[in-house]
């Protein structure tokens, strides 16, 4: 009989990696073959969905989607180009204008509910709501502990100080 193998905390990183790694390419994908009826990228569409709550600046959306300031500001220029979103004026800073949906790009992210519902529906067949519901905790937490390990000034508490390793 065979003593299981259990996984080193580093194996479980580069696991949680590669695994988060492909699930995001799958999800763009998915995300692309959604978006792509409504005269959307996938890229456009996350755009779009970070201001449909409210307007924010470009540094404010990278935030939110956890990528560059720059990138957003292009997918922002396109957007505003193509009459999906607008600058408005940003009353907390004269020169970071606010990013903001306007009623044509949100009739472009509406277009795209039915096939996301269905979509959604189905992945919740797949894994059973509840299942589904804590794998998106999980990832949530995952999230938040990445997050909370890259913030500048953050200090593992297994690495010695300098001052101790001295």
């Amino acid at each position: 009989m065979s003593v299981p193998h259990t996984p080193s905390e580093q194996e479980l990183f580069s696991a949680a990696a590669i695994t988060s790694f492909r699930l995001n390419g799958r999800f763009l994908a998915l995300a692309e073959e959604l978006a792509h009826p409504a005269g959307l990228t996938a890229a456009w569409w996350q755009v779009l969905g970070a201001v449909m709550p409210e307007p924010l600046p470009v540094a404010g959306v990278a935030r939110a989607m956890g990528i560059t300031r720059q990138s957003v500001q292009r997918i922002a220029d396109l957007l505003v180009d193509k009459g999906l979103a607008e600058y408005r004026p940003n009353p907390a800073h004269r020169r970071a204008k606010l990013v903001a949906i306007t009623d044509e790009g949100l009739a472009a992210v509406r277009a795209i509910n039915p096939q996301h519902a269905r979509r959604a529906a189905e992945l919740a067949d797949l894994l059973g709501y509840d299942r589904f519901a804590e794998i998106v905790l999980a990832l949530t937490e995952l999230t938040a502990a990445i997050e909370a390990m890259t913030e500048p000034g953050h200090e593992n508490p297994r690495q010695p100080t300098r001052a101790a390793s001295s």
